[in-house]
């Protein structure tokens, strides 16, 4: 059973094997599974938990349900131990968000399917799918397609994870951020330089919880700074179209307005992480490549 916990390495046929799957699963194809999942979730989620229990649910498979608050973590008892436990009682799959980067590594030996659901500022490899499914269904490709990334991009497992997807299926990417916040991307301060000859804005949360935001990003600063306001949705090509991952901080990455408008696909983002996921579970259960 193939695990997929990063996008630096999945190759490029089975990326748009999982793209293509996920569009037959969209149409209304259902291809059920025998088998049992656990979503083992050490971060706050919305999105992706409740899209993966979805995506299970379309399925067909068995879903054991798990609280961190009520288990043996607490206790003491370590992800890889949590993990084998669950491989011992016959789950096939384990979905995994957790607040230590490359957390995985700690779960060689572990006869189970392992499903990255967020790392940390690692990588968030389902995001990246759907985001990419997204992003080829307005298109019809990815390859040439010029997407800028603007936000906390250091912090963000979402821009790791698609800089590595895109540069590889051939898209132009670009990075916009205050200086410090480019991690190890060359970057750009000026989204103003971008704005009209881009393909897609995807526009990314200021993440307070991982670091300390200084004055000078203050909601009204970074919005007029950085953020994706009304004035600069009006220079943007004909055709290009508004991307986030969410949660959206309204009124600082993106204008209130813009969140539902014509050009924004952030809620087909969110629809499409259930087929994405869907896709994955099959991917993961069934060794489909």
């Amino acid at each position: 059973m193939p695990n997929l916990l990063s996008m630096n390495n999945l190759e490029n046929d089975t990326i748009m094997s999982l793209l293509k799957r996920a569009g037959e699963f969209q149409q209304g194809k259902r291809a059920p599974i025998d088998g049992t999942v656990v979503n083992l979730f050490f971060e706050p989620s919305t999105r992706t938990k409740m899209s993966f229990e979805m995506a299970e649910h379309h399925m067909g498979l068995a879903v054991l349900p798990f609280e961190t608050a009520f288990s043996s973590i607490l206790k003491g008892e370590t992800l890889y131990d949590t993990v084998k436990t669950m491989e011992a009682i016959g789950v096939g799959a384990v979905i995994i968000r957790h607040e230590e980067e490359e957390y995985y590594q700690q779960l060689e030996g572990c006869d189970v399917a392992i499903i990255n659901g967020g790392d940390g500022s690692g990588q968030h490899p389902t995001q990246s799918l759907l985001d990419l499914m997204t992003i080829y269904q307005e298109f019809g490709r990815i390859e040439g397609i010029h997407i800028t990334i603007v936000g906390d991009i250091a912090h963000s497992r979402v821009a790791k994870s698609n800089a590595a997807a895109l540069k590889q299926l051939g898209a132009k990417v670009s990075f916009v951020c205050p200086a410090d916040w480019s991690g190890e991307y060359e970057s750009s301060e000026h989204l103003d330089d971008f704005i009209e000859t881009t393909d897609v804005v995807m526009m990314l949360r200021v993440q307070h919880e991982r670091h300390a935001v200084s004055a000078l990003f203050s909601k009204e600063n970074y919005h007029e700074q950085y953020g994706l306001t009304i004035e600069r949705e009006k220079k943007m090509k004909d055709g290009a179209i508004i991307m986030h991952p969410a949660p959206i901080n309204r009124g600082v990455e993106i204008a209130d307005c813009l969140v539902e408008c014509e050009r924004s696909r952030i809620f087909k983002q969110m629809a499409n992480g259930v087929f994405i996921r869907m896709a994955v579970l099959e991917y993961a259960l069934k060794g489909r490549d």
